[in-house]
């Protein structure tokens, strides 16, 4: 049976505040009532563009103290009810005594006999008072006064290429105008989202609205998996499964058979009020007091208030401690160690599949200057040890699987990572990060800029696919190695050319070649969509990558990274002259200007014996 695609969301409309919910309601009844005034909840689920509701059919006092109130809102499986989702879905809301906010979490729950499905987006979606919340943050950087919702409807906004791109053309507020405004431009790295939220800043009496996450282990693809937060509505966003920047492979596939269980959160809804500080802005103020209330909730996790026994607390987790050394052949004769390196524990599986990991938990932590590690709080189970390491090319993954006991620490002693490399370096563009961030990122076209971003992430910037055919009209990119500056000289996003396949030329020169040996061309992309690459060299034969690949669409959600590829081309020493040579880089479909990658960094390695 071929399982329904789901799409699933808690919506909450925030209509209002009540000052004796902010303190603490007593009586879980009463609370109850509160909540059902303060939040309007549409839940549901979409499966192949039919509608499902995902509303509670039990409602449960699961605890009523002075210090806790806990709530379920229940929902199970029907195999006689059309359309019936596949999940037994219990939702959790909790209120701690003195605790200015809520918390929420979700338990998913999928019986082996129950027909497949698959997960595609599971979030919290709340949608604020239009007449109240006016001002964003997402980051320090990222702060501004949004447009509202009804400035994207005809006729005050045009829709753009991509269906979230509006341009407001006569918004209610004039420092608006001409400016595009999408969901996308707003998405942050799960590393980097921690919080965000809204302001109400013309009210008398202002108030801030944050979703805090102060744990990534619940959510899909790692630390470097992009997803939204807040945008115009106003909309506050807790993702904890999407495909957006990778695509398909992360949707969650549970097989008819296959008894799976997640707990999705708790996340942290914070309310502040904050007196001014004459250093700061009052907007500051806000903001500033929502990332040190972030801060608090991180350090508290995991937390030890929910009665769930499905949410793993403290003393049911166990941690992993170790040392990470990088062998750079040609580069040291000594293990260095990884400072920085990215190190995690995820599903077991192959190098790098924890980036297209959606059904289980991961954890991950960054190496210190001497390479020592420690990743804590891990759920108990069985994992594969994942890392990479900024500046090398590849993944590491730990030769065994890791069984994590409650209560123990496990020491994996010194681990050795030797990335790719056939031969030394003839060349290099880029920096191998994982990231498309240091190339060429142009100026927006006037007609579509965003303020916000014209002199900082200016890759947020609606439209920059369509700059490379004005920055190269007749002829396609030629960089020159030893002349040319990645930073300067190679566009960030390789994409047709009005529907045009573009064709770039590196251009290089070798003293000597080995004309019997093997040399190695390396290119790693930081994202892709629906891409085939041809590599040809010096006219001669074509290779041509795998059929096509990618579906993650960073180029026109305004990304800077999606999911990364790994491409690797022999090249035959007979075919490289002594002196100029030329390597043309084709990107062969441009079905759509949306159609292309990312270049992360490409790299000529020479044959093993040439030293």
């Amino acid at each position: 049976m071929v399982a329904a695609n789901l799409r699933v969301f808690s919506s909450s409309t925030l209509i209002g505040t009540r000052k004796d919910l902010l303190k603490f309601t007593l009586n879980p009844v009463e609370l109850a009532k509160d909540l059902n005034k303060t939040l309007r909840q549409n839940n549901y689920v979409a499966p192949a563009g039919i509608i499902n509701k995902l509303d509670g059919t039990k409602f449960k006092v699961i605890s009523s103290s002075e210090e806790k109130v806990e709530l379920s809102f229940s929902s199970t499986y029907n195999s006689s009810r059309r359309n019936s989702v596949r999940l037994n879905v219990d939702k959790r809301l909790v209120i701690l005594k003195g605790s200015s906010g809520f918390y929420c979490y979700s338990i998913f729950e999928h019986a082996t006999d129950w027909p497949s499905l698959n997960i595609s987006v599971a979030r919290l979606a709340f949608k604020l008072n239009v007449e109240k919340f006016d001002y964003m943050a997402i980051s320090d950087d990222i702060q501004r006064y949004i447009p509202s919702a009804v400035d994207r409807d005809r006729p005050r906004g045009v829709p753009l290429d991509y269906k979230e791109d509006v341009l407001l053309v006569d918004p209610k507020k004039l420092q608006f105008r001409g400016e595009v405004d999408d969901k996308y431009q707003y998405a942050m790295d799960n590393k980097d989202n921690m919080v965000h939220g809204w302001i109400s800043s013309d009210h008398p009496n202002p108030m801030g609205f944050w979703v805090i996450t102060p744990s990534n282990e619940f959510k899909n693809g790692g630390p470097l998996k992009r997803e939204l937060t807040s945008h115009t509505g106003p909309t506050s966003l807790a993702a904890f499964l999407g495909p957006h920047y990778i695509g398909k492979d992360i949707v969650v596939k549970v097989e008819k058979g296959e008894y799976w269980k997640k707990v999705l959160g708790p996340v942290f809804v914070y309310l502040n009020r904050c007196p001014p500080k004459p250093e700061i802005s009052h907007l500051r103020t806000f903001w500033e007091d929502a990332k040190a209330q972030a801060q608090a909730e991180a350090s508290k996790w995991p937390y030890n208030f929910p009665e769930s026994p499905d949410f793993a607390k403290a003393h049911k987790r166990g941690s992993v401690i170790g040392r990470f050394l990088v062998r750079g052949r040609y580069l040291s004769n000594e293990d260095m160690p990884a400072e920085k390196a990215y190190i995690g524990l995820a599903s077991p599986g192959q190098p790098g599949s924890w980036a297209t990991d959606s059904k289980n938990y991961q954890f991950w932590t960054r190496a210190t200057p001497s390479g020592n590690f420690s990743i804590g709080n891990v759920r108990a189970g069985v994992y594969n040890l994942y890392a990479w390491l900024p500046g090398f090319l590849g993944d590491y993954m730990y030769s065994s699987r890791l069984t994590i006991a409650p209560g123990r620490t496990m020491s994996v002693g010194d681990l050795v990572f030797e990335p790719p490399r056939s031969g030394p370096t003839l060349w290099e563009i880029g920096v191998p990060d994982r990231t498309a961030a240091e190339f060429y990122i142009p100026e927006p076209d006037p007609k579509y800029s965003s303020r916000l971003f014209l002199t900082k992430d200016r890759y947020r910037q609606y439209g920059l696919w369509e700059r490379y055919a004005a920055l190269y009209p007749e002829k396609d990119l030629v960089y020159t190695v030893g002349k040319s500056n990645h930073s300067k000289d190679w566009f960030f996003a390789k994409v047709g050319d009005r529907y045009v396949p573009t064709t770039w030329q590196i251009r290089f020169n070798l003293d000597h070649v080995v004309a019997d040996g093997t040399y190695t061309l390396r290119i790693a992309l930081a994202a892709a969509h629906n891409s085939t690459l041809q590599v040809q060299v010096n006219g001669g034969a074509a290779f041509a990558s795998p059929a096509e690949f990618g579906d993650g669409n960073a180029i026109a959600r305004h990304g800077v990274r999606g999911r990364q590829w790994s491409l690797e081309f022999g090249i035959e020493g007979h075919l490289l002259l002594q002196g100029g040579n030329a390597i043309n880089i084709t990107q062969t479909v441009a079905s759509s200007k949306f159609v292309g990658v990312m270049y992360d960094y490409i790299r000529l390695e020479g044959p093993s014996t040439l030293v």
